[in-house]
């Protein structure tokens, strides 16, 4: 499964959230149209870029339309519809509402997890993202697929680690109020879209962006699967590209 770093991942590095936040906007610009169909990340790396595209739409930089809808990258399972937590409550918060996307996501109440996974993975391929936003996790996951997740998984049910919900704790008022498993877009379903833009900010980055450009692609690192995709871009700052004397 080892494959070397091609010319089609490409490594942006700017020397600031702010400009990580415009070159991604640019990026995800770029690729869009007011008919077509985004894929959107939660967490806190892709909040600058989504910040910047509200910016230039309300000051008249960018289209008013910047697609038609939204696809959530993953939602979690059992929590009530419109929880503040949920990723779909999260995504019209920070940016659909502003923009006017329509958001699309699997049921997380759904009777059938796994039938709902199922469907909500053919809509997304059908729906033929024109480009997925995304984030990076300290161990390499993309979306919920941690480490050891196939290269080629598809839309699916997943367990969150411990790890994970440790990490996200602190959006609820305890550890177990935290969900237990989620539904994530796989590896191969994110691999469909048209362009990928990864965003990653900070040192405690720098190992997981190390392994993604120039490690073997391999389920030990998810975010190595980009390597494969023929038009996917890493856009960081000084510190996440692990640069000496970066600002930690």
């Amino acid at each position: 499964m080892t494959q070397p770093l091609g010319a089609t991942a490409r490594h942006l590095v700017r020397d600031d959230a702010d400009q990580v936040a415009a070159t991604a906007a640019d990026l995800i610009l770029e690729a869009c149209d007011d008919e077509c169909s985004v894929g959107l990340a939660t967490g806190s790396s892709p909040l600058g870029a989504y910040d910047e595209i509200v910016r230039r739409v309300r000051a008249g930089t960018a289209p008013r339309r910047v697609a038609r809808r939204g696809y959530l990258l993953d939602e979690y399972l059992g929590l009530p519809v419109g929880d503040r937590n949920s990723y779909a409550s999260v995504i019209r918060r920070e940016v659909a509402d502003a923009l006017g996307l329509e958001v699309r996501g699997p049921d997380g109440q759904a009777a059938d997890p796994d039938a709902e996974a199922e469907r909500y993975g053919r809509e997304v391929a059908e729906a033929r993202v024109a480009v997925q936003v995304l984030g990076i996790g300290r161990n390499g996951h993309l979306g919920f697929n941690e480490p050891g997740s196939a290269l080629d998984s598809r839309t699916r049910v997943v367990r969150l680690t411990e790890t994970t919900r440790r990490d996200n704790a602190r959006f609820f008022d305890s550890l177990a109020e935290v969900p237990t498993h989620a539904i994530t877009q796989g590896l191969g379903t994110i691999m469909q879209a048209r362009r990928l833009v990864l965003i990653a900010l900070g040192e405690r980055k720098a190992d997981a962006v190390r392994a993604a450009l120039h490690g073997p692609v391999d389920p030990a690192c998810p975010a190595s699967v980009l390597q494969r995709h023929p038009d996917s871009y890493l856009v960081t700052d000084r510190a996440a590209a692990g640069e000496p004397g970066a600002d930690r």
